[in-house]
């Protein structure tokens, strides 16, 4: 169905007409002038974000429904970050006449199932045309008790730092969908320059064989933000002194934890979690695996800090790892490696407004 046969207003209404609340604070969601949400006892958090095509994701090998599963996920997952509940969720959408109905329909579907897995309620959003490809914003809204939310600011010398989960899969995951599509444009370029009819139908099928390498394409196009780990802190009475989610990269997340507490830190390399399908990856690209796991990003794991005190209930915790400490901001940000020597942590993540961008 081509998107003009409805129109903005028919649109939406398409793609909400299901939608049912599921959160008290809710008070009114899509179909007035604003949504209205009601929080008498708690702090109210917001986070947004942009995705635009050709820069945050590459329609060549996401899926619309994977890219609404994973443009709610990494929203929510900033909620979480903040120890909060994530409520409510803003969709606007800016896209091109190369799109109908349907591909919107399968967005909404990603999307549904991103927020029905956290009880999120989608309350509104824009929809308007595009020239330059399909562009996304999204706004999460949660709650939280004032005493509950946790900061960046306040990391302690002698804290311990912890991750959830294991990183760099994402990243290798990524390494591993561009260059299939290397191969696939370059196959098609070849076929085109000899006039080769047939493999260029052949080529319409083309289905890269990712056997073995399942883990690490669901870690880029499937991300999961980690409430799990935020329930289990709070079943534990464990309060982190500091949080944030691994979005840009472990480097660069822990720059920003140490820039905001003023303290240094000390993260040994033998620590940190990588998955067997990352490292093997890592082999095969001829890339340090550990690089990849500080600099890779998209995880969206957890980085948290904890008081000395919580070392016990820490260890206790299901998918969790300890990889080090929080030092005076005199010692620096050092990585200690396998063999005991100390070098010093770049922030070295994803930049989208870096000169190389």
């Amino acid at each position: 169905m081509e998107i003009s046969q409805l129109g903005e207003f028919g649109l939406i209404s398409h793609l909400t007409k299901d939608l049912k609340m599921k959160n008290p604070s809710t008070r009114m969601g899509v179909g007035d002038d604003c949504a209205v949400m009601r929080y008498p006892d708690r702090d109210v958090l917001m986070t947004t974000d942009m995705l635009m095509e050709g820069i945050h994701f590459d329609l060549t090998y996401i899926d619309l429904k994977h890219l609404g599963y994973k443009a709610a996920m990494v929203n929510i997952s900033d909620i979480f970050a903040m120890n909060g509940t994530p409520r409510q969720m803003v969709v606007s959408i800016a896209l091109s006449r190369r799109f109908q109905v349907e591909d919107l329909e399968a967005f909404y579907a990603g999307l549904r199932l991103a927020c029905d897995k956290w009880g999120v309620d989608v309350v509104g959003g824009d929809t308007t045309s595009s020239v330059t490809g399909l562009a996304i914003s999204i706004t999460c809204i949660g709650e939280a008790k004032a005493e509950d939310i946790v900061y960046r600011s306040g990391a302690r010398d002698t804290d311990l730092i912890c991750v959830s989960g294991d990183l760099g899969a994402a990243y290798m995951g990524l390494q591993l969908l561009e260059r299939e599509k290397r191969v696939y444009f370059q196959q098609v370029n070849e076929a085109k320059k000899a006039g080769n009819k047939a493999a260029l139908e052949q080529l319409a099928y083309f289905q890269p064989d990712f056997a073995g390498k399942e883990y690490i394409i669901q870690r880029q196009i499937m991300p999961e933000a980690r409430g799990d780990i935020i329930r289990q802190l709070r079943e534990m009475n464990i309060h982190p002194t500091s949080m944030m989610d691994i979005s840009d990269g472990l480097s660069s997340e822990l720059h920003h934890i140490c820039e905001r507490s003023g303290c240094g830190c000390r993260v040994f390399e033998k620590n940190i979690p990588i998955d067997y399908q990352t490292a093997l990856m890592a082999e095969e690209f001829n890339m340090n695996v550990t690089t990849c796991a500080l600099n890779g990003g998209e995880d969206y794991e957890l980085l948290f800090t904890v008081n000395i005190g919580d070392y016990e209930k820490v260890e206790q915790m299901e998918g969790v790892r300890l990889i080090g400490h929080i030092t005076d901001k005199s010692l620096g940000l050092m990585l200690v490696t396998r063999d005991g020597s100390e070098l010093e942590m770049k922030a070295q993540g994803w930049n989208p407004l870096g000169k190389d961008k």
